[in-house]
């Protein structure tokens, strides 16, 4: 997704790691993860009863992206199609607990 690893750091109080992300640049919005070490089991709600809908990543070139998620097995949902005759190119990949991630390529 060209993103950098900013920071790591352990959170002893509850068992977790989280990680800072940010576009190479350092131009865009920073993406924190968090992984919860005794946390056995995700559950991603069926399509019409999630709250949280997807994660957007705006790419330099969709056709790059989406043959490397296809080199890595990543679930691509829907295929690289533009929104409207001058609109962006978008497609849908799926992380491993099934959530959706939407690439935007601008022209």
């Amino acid at each position: 997704m060209g993103l950098s690893l900013l920071s790591r750091r352990e959170i002893p109080q509850n068992n977790a790691e989280i990680a800072f992300l940010q576009d190479r640049e350092g131009k865009g919005a920073k993406l924190e993860l968090t992984l919860y070490r005794k946390q056995r089991k995700f559950t991603q709600a069926d399509y019409e009863d999630r709250v949280f809908d997807h994660l957007a990543f705006e790419v330099k070139n969709i056709a790059e992206t989406i043959a490397l998620a296809r080199k890595e097995k990543i679930a691509i949902t829907d295929e690289p199609f533009r929104l409207g005759p001058n609109g962006p190119l978008i497609a849908f990949i799926e992380d491993p607990d099934g959530t959706l991630i939407e690439l935007i390529e601008q022209k």
